[in-house]
């Protein structure tokens, strides 16, 4: 993390963590990267989207408080975004002891309705998890796991008399409009106008559906401030939502992909053929993310959920084939300041090192 936060006036990220996929990831240096996990921070208060591995641990070394915490907004179900919830929600729930603050809001898909399609590379079909509830929305996921650790939470709530993460929590399924066209299978993006998901007195936040075929509802958030707009795409293939999300805004943080490096891993050949089908058709390469950029006119770009993240720098930079703007390949715990003002700050401290 940069020593020096920006002025209070200015809203900016901290990318808590910069690795996509459930894996335990290292960078081209071998420095472990954390799982994907983004702080939008409004003066006081913070927004967290996407609990990737190491999320909590991440936010605390930023030092960003649970009491602080307007609300969690989950991308998509895949473990990669979510499997640090769990501790957020029962760590957290210390952390929040002595809050008189209200729940925090957990904000996500919906149940996906139906188990996805079969692979057509499958020669056998696989049982589900969990058939009587297989594929779960964010109200699911936090009830199963309160369930998964009653034995904890109760002994902390009847022997400790600790307030209960039931209460400290409130899981919010995002309601998409009627008539879209939206079918978990055959169109998971269908073009739509962002909708609006949360508000309070620091952000607004609007989603929209994107292309991370099967997993459906993917959705991508919008953060609007005072000081300035930044859009997270959470995973997502190319596609026309994305750009219109995206219009304009004065950060866009994409996914990235390097499939050449990312195919050398596998050495079942049927899981690589499967696996490589799924990358393909759902997630987004740097110059694609950069074109995306340019085609909705966004003032920075930076790349993150870098699979495999440990593609040596250079792949990432492929980005500037198709964006001119400011492009960051951040770190984890990078701050990353957005907006007009941030702009100035950025202008006026280039202006004053070439002057030195």
């Amino acid at each position: 993390m940069t020593d020096a936060s920006p002025s209070p006036m200015i809203p900016y990220v901290v990318t808590l963590g910069t690795a996509g996929g459930p894996r335990w990831w290292k960078d081209h240096e071998g420095t472990p990267r954390f799982g994907i996990a983004t702080a939008v921070v409004v003066g006081e208060a913070w927004y967290l989207v996407d609990c990737g591995q190491g999320a909590g641990r991440q936010a605390n070394a930023a030092g960003l408080s649970m009491s602080n915490l307007g609300g969690i907004f989950i991308t998509h179900m895949h473990s990669d975004h979510t499997v640090d919830l769990p501790s957020l929600l029962l760590f957290g729930a210390f952390e929040l002891k002595n809050s008189p603050r209200g729940p925090i809001p957990v904000v996500g898909p919906g149940d996906r309705g139906k188990l996805p399609p079969l692979s057509p590379r499958a020669t056998a079909t696989p049982n589900p998890i969990a058939p009587h509830r297989p594929t779960p929305g964010v109200e699911g996921l936090v009830s199963g796991i309160l369930s998964a650790y009653a034995t904890d939470c109760n002994d902390r709530i009847f022997d400790s008399l600790a307030v209960s993460p039931a209460l400290q929590f409130d899981p919010r399924e995002i309601q998409l409009p009627g008539g879209i066209g939206f079918d978990p299978d055959t169109d998971v993006a269908p073009d739509m106008e962002p909708i609006e998901v949360f508000r309070d007195g620091n952000v607004t936040v609007t989603a929209i559906l994107v292309s991370h075929h099967p997993t459906a509802p993917a959705y991508a958030f919008r953060f609007e401030t005072v000081g300035g707009s930044v859009t997270i795409s959470g995973d997502t293939a190319p596609c026309t939502n994305m750009v219109r999300l995206a219009q304009g805004t004065d950060l866009l943080l994409h996914e990235a992909i390097n499939l050449e490096i990312l195919a050398a891993q596998y050495s079942d050949a049927q899981m690589l053929q499967a696996t490589m089908d799924h990358h393909r058709r759902a997630h987004t390469t740097a110059a694609e993310a950069g074109q995306i950029a340019s085609d909705a006119g966004v003032s920075h770009l930076a790349l993150h959920h870098l699979v495999p993240s440990y593609s040596p720098p250079e792949a990432w930079e492929e980005a500037r084939t198709t964006f001119v703007g400011p492009l960051s390949i951040p770190d984890d715990l990078e701050v990353i300041p957005f907006g007009p003002a941030a702009r100035v700050a950025a202008r006026l401290s280039s202006a004053s090192a070439t002057s030195r």
